[in-house]
């Protein structure tokens, strides 16, 4: 099963990929694009260009092409892509969302982890908040247009990671 973990920074994406692959040992965790490419030689500005964004979009299409094993994805195309649109909403980015939708839909599970009301992991200014909100904002809208199942989780990581797991035991029955 092909499963992925979308949103905005600092929302505990990569803490929900481990404790899910406690319970699904069968499954490998794909780290994002950003720490494969900082382990391959690439730098990274401390505040994200464009450019930088793109060759992370770039590089995690790659990585949803290349693998066709059990894995859990630790961010997917469609975050790189919603703060490339978040960064500049005039910037004409049909053919990329062409291009990210397909790989997206190729996911067997995708789980969306929103900044919630009550921010469970709290950003500091450093962090890019206005950013991260907007992005949010731009994945929540997104998600809706998929053709792939797309779960919304709240709570604690033990409450996300048990209604995924519910839906993943559920998915293999079938």
């Amino acid at each position: 099963m092909k499963i992925a973990i979308t949103g905005a920074h600092r929302v505990g994406k990569t803490t929900l990929a481990e404790k899910l692959a406690e319970s699904l040992t069968d499954h490998e965790v794909m780290q994002e694009a950003y720490y494969e490419l900082q382990e391959h030689g690439a730098s990274f500005s401390e505040v994200p260009t464009m450019d930088e964004y793109i060759d992370q979009l770039d590089h995690s299409l790659r990585q949803a092409y290349s693998s066709t094993r059990n894995v859990i994805y630790d961010r997917c195309p469609i975050d790189h892509l919603a703060y490339i649109h978040a960064l500049d909403d005039r910037m004409d980015i049909s053919e990329k969302y062409h291009k990210v939708k397909n790989a997206v839909n190729e996911l067997d599970l995708l789980i969306f982890v929103p900044v919630e009301t009550i921010d469970r992991v709290p950003c500091g200014k450093s962090d890019l908040p206005l950013l991260r909100l907007r992005v949010n904002e731009i994945l929540n809208e997104w998600v809706t247009a998929l053709d792939v199942e797309v779960i919304e989780v709240n709570g604690s990581v033990e409450d996300r990671a048990e209604e995924v797991l519910a839906i993943v035991q559920r998915n293999s029955r079938n």
